[in-house]
Formats: C-alpha cells, structure tokens, sequence
C-alpha cells in the first residue's frame, strides 16, 4: 500500500508506463485565444500538428496551475487520511510552485495530522517527472512522507536536464534571451546548449555552431555529469525533430550501451516556450 499520494502535472511529460503511483493535475493554455486543457497524455498528443502551428505563428499562451485547483484537487486525500506530496515545475520559470505551497500552508492549518509538501524541482518536462517517478517508488516502498520529502529535495541537484533549441525567436518572446542574442544567434547559426541551474532559471552553458554540433554537446554533457549505473535511465523529449532524437540516443547508447533510453514527444506548455526543434536529455548525474 502507498504511504503517501504523489501528484505531478502535465509538464512532467511522463508516458502512461510510467504513471503507476503518480496523479497528474491538468495544465491550462490558449491557442489563439482559445483555451485548451492538457491532462498530460503525451501518447495521445498530436506533437507534428502542434509544432507545426507554432512554426506557422500560432499565439500560445501559458498560465499557471493555480492554488484554487491545489486545494480541490488534495482536500479529499486529506479528509481520508493521506499525506501528500506533489512535484512542481521550476519556481524560476512559473509561479505554480508558489501557488502550490501556499495552498499546502493553508491546507496543513486546515487539516494539522496531516502532511503536504511541494518539491521545487528547479525544472521542467522529465526534470520534475524523474522525480514524481522517484516518489511514486518511495511511497510503494513504504517510505515515511517526511523522509521521503527530505530525499526528493536532495535529489533535485542530481536531477540533470540539458537541452538545445532550433529557433532563438522562441525564447527571445518570453524573455530567456534578448532580442539582439536572438538575431545574432539565428543569423550565425548558434545553437545555445541550456540547463536549470540550481535556483531553477534557465540559463546556458555552451554555444554551438550549428545543429549537429549541439546535439553532440548533449552527450558530451552526459558523458560528463553521469552516474556510474547499471541500465541507467536516460529520457529524451523532442519537439518534433524525432530524428536528432534518435541521433542523440545513439550517442548516449555509444557511452553506456546497456542505457535505458525512453523517447517521448516534448509536452504542450513549455513546449511553447522552447518552441519546435527542442531536444532535451534528462538523467540523474552528480550535479547539474
């Protein structure tokens, strides 16, 4: 029996092999106005025609998972008698981390037997699922909540996640680069190599000249940070350029053969954000 519920999000991008134990809250967008609810099943998310519009200029826009749905969705687990803990996208790039904690605040006032506690994990996509799948094992094992809160927060500087973007343009709209970077960058091809860093912003760490040169880099970063591991887990998520995705895990299948490599396409809300051509490579290392 679980000792404790996990909840995650549709950001944390995790296939349905991989949800046993973990409870998915929906994330809200509009395209084009229109609003759309994303519950987070990457099987069925049409990932070409998405990135498709967004090379087309479709307008989507993101919003935060708000304390109203924390507390509708954790109250009941409480009432019967569960401790909580949910994985939360970067506080450095969303303010849902906030509006979680402060429903857990109020929600331990309401209910003092109980626990409830929100893991920053400083990331985003497999970033915070590497750690909603890690919790959902510790609760099957019987872990106390409290321990097994200690140990997630622990975890979250081993959590590694290194990505590359096609298009520059995509993160010059929501701030992660200026405008002049951007120009420059797409005029002369550079391909920025980026991380979270250990206070969950988005910042980069190398600059490649051109596509091939970046998708290198990620493995040369995961060559560099691994964990010494029997039949590691590597996770790769693409927005929709699936064939770097398998060039990539043919790199990191040359470093460690015996890799347990799983490829998903790159969810919907930061999607937005990173825009088509995103390949990212998560995987638990000595430090991000």
């Amino acid at each position: 029996m679980s000792s404790f519920a996990v909840f995650a999000d549709g950001t944390a991008n995790l296939p349905g092999s991989l949800l046993d134990g973990i409870t998915l809250l929906p994330s809200e967008y509009t395209r084009d106005g229109v609003p759309v609810t994303y519950t987070g099943d990457i099987e069925h998310f049409d990932m070409h025609s998405y990135y498709e519009e967004l090379r087309h200029g479709a307008n989507i826009r993101t919003s935060l998972l708000n304390t109203a749905l924390f507390l509708t969705s954790f109250e009941p687990l409480l009432k019967e008698g569960q401790d909580i803990i949910y994985i939360a996208m970067s506080s450095g790039i969303s303010g849902t981390y906030n509006a979680a904690q402060t429903a857990a605040q109020q929600l331990m006032e309401d209910y003092p037997e109980r626990f409830v506690h929100i893991v920053d994990s400083h990331g985003c996509g497999f970033g915070n699922g590497m750690l909603a799948i890690r919790a959902a094992q510790l609760s099957k094992e019987g872990t106390d909540v409290r321990e097994a809160a200690n140990i997630l927060d622990e975890l979250v500087d081993h959590c590694c996640q290194y990505f590359t973007v096609d298009d520059l343009n995509f993160l010059k709209r929501t701030g992660r680069v200026s405008g002049a970077a951007a120009l420059i960058g797409t005029t002369l091809q550079i391909k920025p190599i980026l991380y979270g860093d250990h206070t969950g912003h988005i910042v980069s760490c190398a600059n490649c000249r051109g596509r091939k040169k970046a998708i290198r880099k990620l493995a040369e970063k995961y060559s560099e940070k691994r964990l010494d591991l029997t039949a590691p887990k590597v996770y790769i998520s693409n927005g929709d350029c699936m064939e770097d995705a398998l060039k990539l895990k043919e790199m990191i299948l040359e470093i460690t053969p015996d890799a347990d490599i799983i490829i998903v396409p790159h969810e919907p809300f930061s999607g937005a954000h990173v825009g088509p051509g995103m390949l990212g490579l998560f995987f638990l290392g000595k430090e991000r």
